[in-house]
């Protein structure tokens, strides 16, 4: 049996005689997830993976807008670009995960680049005239506005993605690929389809926002509850003041 040092990184020997079998009073800092801080966590395939799609983030607006978005070379390769730097948000993700990477930049600049990607696309649909511009608000004020109530309501809770939620990103995606695509009322199928699934996205992105409104609400008003309650018992514990 060997363990990891949480300071160093490197194996140690385990006592002689010792088993395979995981001692369940080991301290929760004897695991497998190593925490990355510094400039060593920029250069971790997840984390690189992640500055590979801010970069990407301009090229991707200079395909799009290329000749007023009438260009359908420069769409085919902006909807590509699109679905590269989609598919990296899922794999540095998975990576993180699987290897057990925890760093503050990869916290941070995942799900902001996750949305800058998200807006440049709306934003872009929205100028060329493809895409109403209220569906484009309302999706990046509420992607915006849970990522704030997100880090506000940490310290009480942390809220999981839901079904829903889920749901609401692969629409997202969906919908905003086949309307990058050069699609026009030619193609009627596919147009129809864009705009069904775009509609999709629309209602999931109020309904989800909404609910995760209501649960970061009852996260914070319960977190309040449970300290209101413990705060008699630590005062017993510690006796009174002298």
């Amino acid at each position: 049996m060997r363990w990891r040092c949480p300071l160093s990184g490197s194996d140690l020997p385990g006592p002689t005689g010792a088993t395979d079998v995981p001692d369940p009073q080991q301290p929760e800092m004897w695991s497998r997830e190593r925490v990355v801080s510094g400039w060593a966590q920029l250069w971790t395939v997840p984390n690189m993976l992640t500055m590979l799609r801010i970069l990407l983030i301009p090229v991707f607006w200079l395909l799009l807008m290329y000749d007023d978005g009438q260009d359908a070379g420069a769409r085919i390769a902006a909807t590509a670009l699109f679905v590269f730097a989609s598919i990296t948000d899922w794999l540095d993700g998975y990576l993180a995960r699987r290897q057990g990477l925890v760093s503050t930049f990869g916290k941070i600049a995942d799900p902001m680049a996750d949305k800058a990607l998200t807006g440049m696309a709306l934003i872009g649909l929205s100028l060329l005239g493809e895409l109403w511009w209220w569906v484009t608000i309302l999706i990046i004020l509420r992607e915006v506005g849970v990522t704030v109530v997100r880090f506000v309501v940490l310290k009480h809770g942390v809220i999981p993605a839901s079904r829903g939620g889920k749901a609401k990103t692969v629409a997202q995606m969906a919908g905003i690929i086949l309307f990058l695509l050069p699609i026009g009322s030619h193609m009627p199928l596919l147009w129809w389809t864009a705009n069904v699934i775009m509609a999709v996205a629309v209602v999931l992105t109020f309904v989800t926002g909404v609910d995760y409104m209501v649960k970061a609400y009852r996260t914070r008003r319960d977190s309040k509850a449970r300290r209101a309650l413990e705060a008699p018992g630590r005062a017993d514990r510690e006796g009174p003041t002298p």
